[in-house]
């Protein structure tokens, strides 16, 4: 996935000197969280946040607060998920995108990084989602895998959505519309099934059992 395409430069890093009343104009015009900022020889130097900035002084130069510039860019060479990655890790709706020579070359926005998310197979196909648990030390991508495929299932995606110091959640993305088997094999390999299916034959057997006994407890 080539993501260089979506680099956008129409809003240029404010220099350094600029006031802060420049930077709050700009927060007010537009609906970012970050604006670049670069020195006087055209080199980034950070971003400041619209937080800090209705904080500071207007008449002051950005330069005075210096010491509130985030670091955080991407490169264009970034992988999208690493992208994704910085996008949450700063809190951020626009990350500026630097080449090897450390030259600004524009921006992310998250929203057009998010559509691209969404357009892949695993949101995009048609097909069954099942979370499952097990011991953080007992899971393995290769095993489920293979317990998906030879109930005639193709993985589509599967990633860690939860995490503990004993247990680990899994999401898995499943282009099968018959789960039970599938479900069913998960649970003989000690995976626990988290999410909810109303083809699961093993809960409707339990809430058969439970509605039988609750009519034998009744007589």
């Amino acid at each position: 996935m080539n993501l260089s395409e979506y680099i956008i430069n129409d809003i240029k890093p404010l220099d350094r000197s600029s006031k802060i009343s420049d930077l709050q104009l700009l927060f007010n015009q537009l609906t970012f969280t970050h604006i670049p900022i670069k020195d006087s020889n055209n080199v980034f130097m950070g971003s400041f946040s619209e937080t800090d900035a209705h904080c500071f002084e207007s008449n002051k130069s950005l330069a005075e607060y210096q010491y509130a510039i985030e670091d955080f860019f991407v490169r264009d060479t970034t992988q999208w998920l690493d992208v994704i990655e910085a996008f949450a890790k700063n809190s951020t709706n626009i990350l500026p995108v630097l080449n090897d020579k450390n030259e600004y070359l524009g921006y992310f926005e998250l929203n057009d990084i998010i559509s691209l998310f969404s357009e892949t197979p695993f949101f995009a196909e048609a097909g069954g989602v099942i979370v499952v648990e097990k011991g953080i030390n007992d899971y393995s991508f290769s095993e489920i895998s293979q317990i998906v495929e030879s109930n005639n299932g193709k993985l589509l995606g599967a990633f860690i959505s939860n995490m503990t110091s004993d247990l680990v959640q899994i999401t898995l993305k499943i282009g099968s519309l018959g789960l039970n088997e599938i479900i069913q094999h998960l649970r003989r390999y000690s995976y626990n099934i988290i999410s909810e299916h109303e083809e699961d034959s093993y809960i409707e057997s339990l809430k058969d059992r439970s509605d039988y006994l609750n009519k034998y407890l009744n007589i």
